[in-house]
């Protein structure tokens, strides 16, 4: 079985979440949490989720828009 690592940090994964089969240790969710966003730390959680999660989320989605009359 493999392990599931911390998407920010990179340790193996004892506790906190998993998305979509990646994961964020309780130490980097507890930060993240805290975080203000205008700083780099903010910045640098916020694209180790993007390239890790969001491409997953986002693969095989169709956008079924309907055309709505008012």
């Amino acid at each position: 079985m493999n392990k599931i690592h911390c998407i920010i940090c990179g340790k193996v994964l004892s506790d906190g979440i998993i998305i979509y089969n990646k994961g964020i240790c309780k130490c980097c969710e507890e930060r993240l949490m805290n975080l203000k966003f205008d700083t780099d730390f903010y910045d640098h959680y916020k694209r180790c989720i993007k390239r890790s999660i969001v491409p997953l989320i986002i693969k095989g989605e169709e956008l079924n828009c309907q055309n709505y009359r008012f």
